[in-house]
């Protein structure tokens, strides 16, 4: 089988790589690289804006919302184009590809304009309050309180794991608003602005010891607007869902493409001999075809879910293919930790870098991607929880 797209999505996908060939930044403009995901430099912002004002940030959406009502097939090969380019539409993901999404689908008009747009036009920051320390895979279980007093709501309670929270000028937080119902159908979504009175961010590192992204935020009395609610009082765990949903909807092509290029990185590795003989190790070899047959199989999957979703056919797909692209390449950089020995523990920064983090992935030493990929299973639901919901939704397996 021959997988292609017609000529239509063709001259779409040319279409964009002329206008990436046009506007892409100088590399001498983009020496100055974020800290974080709420941290957007000028040079990035300015980008960023021109992606939205020319109908390139998010293509499916309609032109005034920074799009030209680009098809299904359309937007894979954008981000195709993205991928193989290793260019970013935001270096604030969590603002642009939830936040600003979630507000869109679920927004009045007056929240679009007045928060959504000015997140996709780069002019302010967003973040996401979802984890708190109670409630990490079990989201629903979250105990952030929020009671509507009048026209507002009073919130106290706390998030973690708010990654750029530090950075960013407003939240998505995701509240109980009725603790007397099942917890699913008492959550409600807030707008909150991060300099209100009471709320307290607090950025602390990770173990790469890299700048600091993740957060803890604290509320205490936080005063909310109630025109801030985000769709229906008590309805917030479809705005959660959909959510979290902006954000696999194209993930399958990314991980495809990220795991191809750690395939090059390694083989070069080995073929110039790092390794001391790994590449003529039958069990490397074994682990170097593996990872090649997720990649397809992760592609093949991505086109699968694709054809279905353009045929109105939602399905658990978009699980499945975060399961294996995530896994896939936490096991590929494993095997090259291994194959590489105690030279992958050469964490040496490169040249004017604040840390591996400042410079291309590419650079970075195989123990740092491969602390790396514990992001990718943890974060937009961990790997146990996909395993329940394909466990459920695509084996019919009875809830255990």
């Amino acid at each position: 089988m021959r997988l292609t797209y017609t000529s239509e999505v063709e001259a779409f996908r040319a279409e964009f790589s002329a206008w990436l060939d046009a506007n892409l930044p100088d590399p001498a403009s983009t020496t100055v690289r974020p800290r974080s995901s709420g941290d957007i430099p000028a040079w990035a912002r300015e980008y960023q804006r021109r992606m939205f004002d020319d109908g390139w940030l998010v293509p499916g959406y309609p032109p005034e919302f920074g799009g030209r009502n680009a098809s299904l097939y359309e937007q894979a090969v954008y981000w195709e184009e993205l991928g193989r380019r290793r260019v970013t539409q935001s270096f604030n993901p969590q603002g642009l590809g939830i936040v600003s999404a979630s507000i869109i689908t679920f927004g009045t008009e007056e929240q679009k304009h007045r928060w959504a747009v000015p997140i996709m036009r780069a002019e302010r920051t967003a973040a996401l309050g979802m984890s708190e320390p109670g409630a990490g895979s079990d989201l629903a279980g979250l105990s952030t309180r929020a009671v509507l007093d009048g026209d507002r709501f009073i919130v106290n309670g706390q998030k973690v794991w708010t990654s750029g929270a530090h950075h960013a000028d407003v939240l998505l937080a995701f509240v109980r608003t009725d603790p007397d119902v099942p917890k699913h159908k008492g959550i409600s979504a807030l707008i909150i602005e991060t300099d209100t009175p009471g709320l307290e961010r607090r950025p602390f590192q990770d173990i790469t010891a890299r700048q600091p992204d993740f957060n803890e935020v604290f509320f205490d009395d936080v005063e909310v607007p109630a025109e801030n609610l985000v769709g229906e009082l008590n309805d917030g765990w479809r705005v959660c869902t959909g959510s979290l949903a902006h954000e696999r909807e194209m993930l399958w092509i990314l991980w495809s493409q990220g795991l191809d290029q750690m395939l090059d990185a390694m083989l070069s590795q080995l073929n110039d001999g790092a390794g001391a003989g790994a590449a003529d190790d039958p069990v490397v070899l074994d682990g170097l075809g593996s990872s090649i047959m997720d990649s397809w199989s992760l592609r093949l999957l991505g086109q699968r879910q694709l054809a279905r979703s353009q045929r109105g056919l939602h399905v658990a797909d978009q699980s499945l293919l975060k399961l294996l692209g995530s896994e896939a390449q936490q096991k590929l950089a494993l095997l090259m930790l291994e194959s590489l020995g105690p030279a992958a523990l050469d964490r040496t920064v490169p040249e004017g870098a604040q840390s591996p983090y400042e410079s291309d992935r590419s650079a970075l030493s195989w123990a740092d991607r491969y602390w790396f990929t514990f992001a990718g299973t943890i974060s937009g639901g961990t790997s146990e929880i996909h395993r329940n919901i394909i466990a459920e939704r695509v084996l019919g397996q009875p809830r255990g």
